[in-house]
């Protein structure tokens, strides 16, 4: 393969594999500030039943939950994706330079890295807004239980 082409076909993975990584760190951190804030402003009086309130509590916060999720995944993806380059590069250059293969490497690797710290507040994030939903639930359920006595 042409090395110019390889070069692009490596920026391009990379680039997209850290674009999606940004993008998903984005949509949580967004979905969390939108959750915290509808959360601040609900009234538990507003609902008669308890699965209602639950629907609106639990709106989007799979996603957060998903993005944690699969953070890890899309960054071990793109670290795979340059590890593959190297090797190819390396195989199709005929030499084995140590110091290519190294940087290479290196390069690779930030992918995982990137996709763990794009999950891991993704994660705490996800536990925070359950956790308040969990409060809101047991806020409604207290009131309705005075309500019937």
């Amino acid at each position: 393969m042409n090395n110019n082409f390889l070069a692009y076909a490596e920026s391009a993975i990379d680039y997209g594999v850290m674009g999606v990584l940004l993008l998903m760190s984005i949509v949580t951190f967004w979905l969390f500030i939108e959750r915290m804030m509808f959360y601040s402003s609900v009234r538990t009086d507003d609902y008669n039943h308890r699965d209602t309130l639950e629907m609106e509590l639990t709106d989007n916060i799979g996603v957060i939950s998903a993005i944690g999720s699969n953070a890890p995944y899309v960054g071990l993806l793109g670290t795979v994706l340059g590890i593959m380059f190297t090797f190819y590069t390396m195989g199709d250059a005929g030499a084995v330079d140590a110091k290519k293969i190294m940087v290479g490497l290196a390069l690779a690797l930030k992918a995982t890295a990137m996709g763990l710290i794009v999950a891991m507040p993704a994660i705490v994030a996800y536990t925070i807004v359950l956790r308040k939903v969990e409060k809101i639930l047991t806020v409604f359920d207290v009131a309705q239980d005075k309500k019937i006595k």
